[in-house]
């Protein structure tokens, strides 16, 4: 049990919401919008460790957003030999971004964990991904009740692991690090991040990563009960 906690901070995108589960489902909707004739799996197969690349470069400040939400399909398409034109990938890339807010899977136990977490503690959202997407999810899937605040690195300008994401998601929340837990799936950005900090953290290693031993980790959402 990590005791002298007053406020959790959660990562969004593959720590509460079912980013994976309902990326999947998007991608389904606009392919067959746009008369993109690809299989799914084959299509995701390759497209998830672009997207997580392309990623990577956006936290560290070396892509824009435009360059991460064409770059990641075009490469895709490409590898999979696919002829798609630069125009039609710019209508999937904005589609995508639309539509991806209707889907609103949640990992299992979610709520029921935010409604055990909320009567304890101040509850609290960190988040790299895009400001008015994040806030559709967290209101699309009725959770944004659950968050005091809601910090995105678009707002301040820098992204997780950036310790300038950390003290403004803080300084908003009214919270000190030592008595501060960040949840989250990205080692680099929610685990490191955090800890460098000085905040405790946790890993949701739903993804089932091996992880050095001093990291606290779950495997599933449950869990946070025994620990919180």
């Amino acid at each position: 049990m990590i005791k002298n906690i007053k406020h959790v901070f959660f990562d969004l995108d593959h720590t509460l919401w079912d980013f994976d589960k309902n990326s999947a489902l998007t991608f389904e909707t606009i392919f067959l919008k746009y008369n993109i004739n690809v299989s799914l799996l084959e299509f995701l197969k390759v497209y998830q460790p672009i997207n997580y690349k392309y990623w990577k470069l956006y936290r560290e400040e070396k892509v824009k957003k435009e360059k991460l939400r064409y770059g990641r399909l075009n490469d895709t398409f490409k590898a999979l030999k696919i002829n798609v034109k630069a125009s039609i990938i710019n209508k999937l890339a904005d589609a995508y971004i639309a539509h991806l807010p209707d889907y609103n899977y949640l990992f299992d136990d979610a709520l029921l964990v935010l409604d055990y977490l909320k009567q304890k503690y101040k509850l609290h959202i960190i988040t790299n991904g895009f400001k008015d997407v994040q806030q559709q999810k967290l209101n699309q899937s009725n959770i944004s009740q659950y968050f005091d605040t809601v910090t995105s690195s678009e707002l301040v300008g820098v992204k997780k692991p950036n310790a300038k994401i950390f003290n403004h998601a803080l300084k908003v929340a009214k919270a000190l690090p030592n008595e501060s837990v960040m949840i989250g799936d990205n080692l680099e950005a929610d685990i490191f991040g955090a800890l460098d900090f000085g905040m405790d953290a946790i890993c949701f290693n739903y993804h089932n990563e091996n992880l050095a031993e001093h990291i606290k980790k779950i495997d599933k959402l449950i869990e946070l009960k025994h620990l919180l």
